[in-house]
């Protein structure tokens, strides 16, 4: 202590001066690395890969790249209005938006036990309706086949046509029920919003319940292709493509 005094300089700034010197000898640390899934942790509080299988929060996790990216340009740019999507793609350039679809089509989690929602209550003459929906449509209404647009294993279609299978009843009526109020939009010609409104409460009560009884195949991915064209112009396929 005494040759510290000594030297003019008090304790303790020569305690700090040397902690600072010995702070600067040492190497800088890495910065961690940034991952996607560090990015996208905002995403995954909902849509998790391991998935929790309610009617709030859909299975995106292994649907087309294309539908997924349109999907959040829809709730950018105001054609979707669920608020939390809304406010969290709101500045969020289209890169970053093929991102995150890019990330969530590679995910292919097994499917989760489909929770009993609506579909519990369906009797087999609803199930009937519901199936020749999905495989027929009905001609007489101009509806045609889901299985027309999604694809035979009703899995979706690359590059932009969504599965429908390992989804529950509830958030299919939901959806239906939005493009029939117009809460939901696609780029036009918008092919949902048009036959949805070609479809009663009944017939969507229906498919979604006969749609939600389907044990979805764990390795099933979307086709590459229809083997015809689709039965109704949609825009929102065209702008996946580009």
């Amino acid at each position: 202590m005494a040759a510290c005094m000594r030297s003019g300089m008090p304790i303790i700034s020569r305690v700090l001066a040397a902690c600072a010197l010995a702070c600067a000898c040492l190497p800088l640390r890495a910065a961690a690395p940034e991952t996607l899934e560090q990015r996208l942790a905002a995403c995954l509080t909902c849509h998790s890969v391991k998935e929790r299988g309610d009617a709030y929060f859909p299975r995106i996790a292994g649907k087309p790249a294309g539908y997924l990216y349109n999907q959040l340009r829809n709730f950018r740019d105001g054609r979707r209005q669920y608020p939390m999507m809304v406010y969290m793609t709101a500045y969020l350039p289209d890169a970053y938006l093929r991102e995150i679809a890019d990330y969530f089509a590679n995910q292919h989690p097994p499917y989760p036990p489909a929770p009993a929602g609506s579909a519990a209550l369906a009797d087999s003459a609803q199930l009937a309706r519901g199936e020749a929906l999905v495989r027929n449509g009905d001609p007489a209404k101009k509806i045609p086949a889901c299985m027309a647009c999604h694809g035979a294993a009703l899995t979706g279609v690359e590059p932009a046509i969504p599965g429908l299978l390992g989804l529950p009843s509830d958030y299919i009526n939901a959806q239906f029920g939005a493009w029939k109020s117009q809460a939901r939009r696609a780029a036009a010609p918008d092919c949902m919003a048009t036959i949805a409104a070609r479809l009663n409460e009944a017939d969507v009560a229906a498919a979604s319940a006969w749609l939600a009884r389907q044990t979805p195949d764990a390795n099933a991915r979307p086709a590459a292709a229809l083997p015809q064209p689709l039965p109704l112009a949609c825009g929102s396929v065209a702008g996946a493509a580009k």
